[in-house]
Order: structure tokens, then sequence, then C-alpha cells
């Protein structure tokens, strides 16, 4: 196990700040506090502070620590980290059995809330067990994940394979046709949103580095299209603005639904795109005003009081507004949390600013992608030994509250840095790491 440090990383020579923050930082502090290596998966009901509260385990944390622990042992193999390789691809697989053996219902669902042993919880207002397709893509996330290490046994392999694609074409149906549910935020009736077909995009293309399947490819390839697709009725994406919420209807575009954008989510996704294109060799291009819809995001998110990217904007910048629906849970979000500073957004700027700075040869994403990484790695780290402070108030200060899942999830900020970690040492995301 890795050396647990109660204070921030020392630089060690020849060592770049995101391998720095994986090895003394992040990886340090999830094994020894949220790794569950008696049963497999991770515990995440951490407060803000780093303190537990819970040891019940949602699937939506399950999948994605599947997918980061493969990931943790690929990079340890190849050298780009420093850590036991067969230990994480050991937690990845027993993770993923936890996931098959639990969380994995019938025809392409998930239970969205299991306690630590895997006895399924009822998480909808009517006791239902399933309530969130982007659980469901997560846990397809990480089973994927795990199948891609040579250490997975051939028949639990065969068993990841298959419950990936069968929960991916679930999830792209159910999205397709509109019964997908989204808890904690449901898709509010009349508008479409960016973060479902976000998700496909990402889990679609991880999928395919398992082997291809025709499952996988057309999920994420249909999901890039309807991001990008030329037509500007339907288009998520232009040059100079994107829909968070797209509305259904032209007469609801004046909405605080329609209006307000999260800049952070549109970076995050921008860098899936390019993975995207990655795994699709190119046969998929890239419109060539993707650098400057991320300008735009980070124009109209920049606090320029007090720094850092605000959690939600107007479409014009500023606070968000615009006509409300009466009872929308998510409009509350928006409104009571707008200018908090969030770990999520700020790990994911920094990531894509530096890709997109380097594939498109822009120099103002790379001075971005500096101003960005001064202030995250200013204010998110916790100094304590705990961690980051997920969750900052507009002036950078610890709040806590719960700002979506009341977990403390390790995915972000890992796999942000362990891409800035391949990026630095020029190599691919999607690099050849069959272990």
């Amino acid at each position: 196990m890795m050396a647990l440090r109660s204070n921030s990383a020392v630089p060690r020579p020849g060592r770049a700040v995101p391998r720095q923050l994986l090895e003394n930082e992040i990886l340090p502090w999830w094994e020894q506090y949220g790794a569950d290596d008696r049963v497999g998966g991770v515990l995440t009901c951490f407060s803000n502070s780093g303190e537990l509260q819970s040891t019940d385990k949602y699937t939506w944390s399950q999948g994605r620590w599947a997918w980061l622990c493969a990931e943790v042992a690929q990079d340890c193999s190849l050298g780009l980290i420093d850590g036991d390789s067969e230990l994480w691809s050991r937690r990845a697989i027993q993770t993923a059995q936890f996931l098959l053996s639990h969380a994995v219902l019938d025809d392409g669902h998930t239970a969205f809330r299991l306690t630590r042993d895997g006895a399924v919880l009822p998480s909808g207002t009517d006791g239902e067990l399933s309530v969130s397709v982007f659980a469901d893509l997560f846990a397809a996330l990480g089973l994927a994940g795990a199948a891609r290490l040579s250490t997975c046994p051939p028949d639990l392999r065969q068993l990841c394979e298959d419950a990936a694609d069968t929960i991916l074409e679930s999830a792209a149906r159910r999205i397709s046709d509109g019964s997908a549910l989204s808890e904690p935020y449901p898709v509010p009736s009349g508008f479409t949103d960016m973060a479902s077909p976000m998700t496909l995009l990402h889990v679609g293309s991880e999928a395919s580095r398992l082997r291809g399947s025709e499952v996988s490819v057309r999920v994420f390839t249909q999901a890039l299209t309807s991001l990008t697709q030329r037509d500007t009725t339907l288009s998520m994406w232009s040059r100079d603005r994107w829909w968070e919420f797209r509305p259904d209807n032209e007469a609801d575009a004046d909405t605080l639904l329609a209006r307000h954008k999260t800049p952070g989510h549109l970076l995050e996704c921008l860098w899936m795109a390019i993975h995207a294109a990655d795994a699709a060799e190119h046969l998929i291009t890239l419109p060539r005003w993707i650098p400057d819809l991320a300008i735009r995001a980070l124009e109209i998110g920049w606090d320029s009081r007090n720094g850092g990217l605000f959690r939600y904007v107007d479409q014009d910048g500023g606070e968000p507004k615009g006509r409300l629906l009466s009872g929308d849970r998510y409009e509350s979000l928006v409104q009571s949390t707008w200018d908090t500073k969030l770990w999520w957004v700020h790990v994911e700027a920094m990531y894509a600013t530096a890709l997109l700075a380097e594939r498109f040869d822009r120099a103002d994403l790379a001075m971005w992608n500096r101003k960005i990484t001064e202030y995250t790695l200013s204010t998110f780290p916790d100094s304590t030994g705990k961690e980051w402070i997920h969750v900052r108030d507009r002036e950078g200060q610890p709040l806590d509250r719960v700002v979506a899942l009341p977990v403390k999830d390790p995915f972000h900020i890992a796999r942000s840095l362990l891409f800035l970690n391949r990026l630095e040492n020029k190599v691919s995301p999607f690099s050849d790491g069959i272990l």
C-alpha cells in the first residue's frame, strides 16, 4: 500500500505534478479509507471534511471505482505511476464481481444503492430499486474496465462483457425513447439533456476498448453525432453556445433550464469527444470550432472577482436567470448552488484545457490551463491529509453540503490526474494497456 502523507505532497525529483498528486495524496487516501478489500467496492459516504457518514454503496460510485482501479493497475504496470499493479487489478475484478452479484438486475438495469455487503436498498419514492440510467451506465463502465485486465478469469470476463453490452443497449434505448430515469435530478419534461449522450459517449467509447463490440461502437458514435450534428435545431453544440437542457419547444428558450450553462460539464464532455474520436480511429471528424466552444465556456464561467469556475452560469454569464417552471428541483439546485466552486469542475477543466491546447495548438487554451491549474491546486487539496475538500463557496472556503449524491467520490480527481500524467508522458489516453 502506498504511504499516506499528512500534508500536501513534497515534490520529488523527476515527478510531474499529476503523478505526485496521485502517488502522494489521492490514491493513498482512498486505499486507506475507501477501498473495501473485504467484500469489494469502495466506501464513499464521507462528509466534505472526510468523515465517514454511512457504509451504503451507490452503484454509481462502485462502477466508477472498478474502472478507476483497472486504469491505475494499467498505469502501474506501464511504469507511469508507482504502485502495486496486481493489487489494483484485484480491486477492479473484485468490484466487478460485487456489481454482478448484487447490483445488476434484469433487462439492463441496476440497483441504485446497496448495503456494504451488497443487500439491495430501495431508492425510489415507491420503493423502486433502479432509479438512474447513469448508475446503470457507470456499472457498465466498471464491468468493461475490469474485463480488460488479463488477470480477469475468462468466465468472469465473458459475464462482464455481456452485461456491459446489455446495459449499454438498454440505457441507449431508454434515453432515446424518453423513459430513462435520472435520479437524483430527473430531466424535466419538454427538455433534452446533454448529460445522457455525454455519458453514453464516455461509457461506449471506453467499453469499445474491450472488444470493439457492435453495441459499444454504435452507442458512442450515435451519441457523438447527437452532440455535434450540423442541424442547428437538433444539435446540442455550436461554435458559441451549447445546451445543458435543450427545450423541445422554442417557446421555452427563455426558461432558466434552457438559459443556464454548466461550464465544467461542457469542458468534460469536450475531452470525451476527443477520446471517442480516437477510439473510432479518427473515422469521426470533430468540428473545428470545438476549441472556440471551450473558450466560450471558460469566459462565461470564470469568476473574475475570486477566481475559479462557477458551477452554473447564465448563457450570458453571471447568475443564472430565466422563467421558472414551478416545482422543479433542478431549478432550485441551480439557483442555490450556482456560485459554488466544485472539485470536479476544476479537475475536468484542467485536463480538458491541456488536451485541447495540445490537439489544436491553441496558446489561449494553454493560458487557461495554467490559470485553472493554479487556482485548483491552491484551493481544493486538504492540507490535513484528507484528500481534497470537494465543495467550496464562492470565496473558496469549505462548504459542508451535498451537491448531488451524499458521497466523496474518487472518480474525477484520479481520472483527470491519470489522463494528465499520460498526456505529459505522451501516452494516448487509450494507451494499449492490456495487463
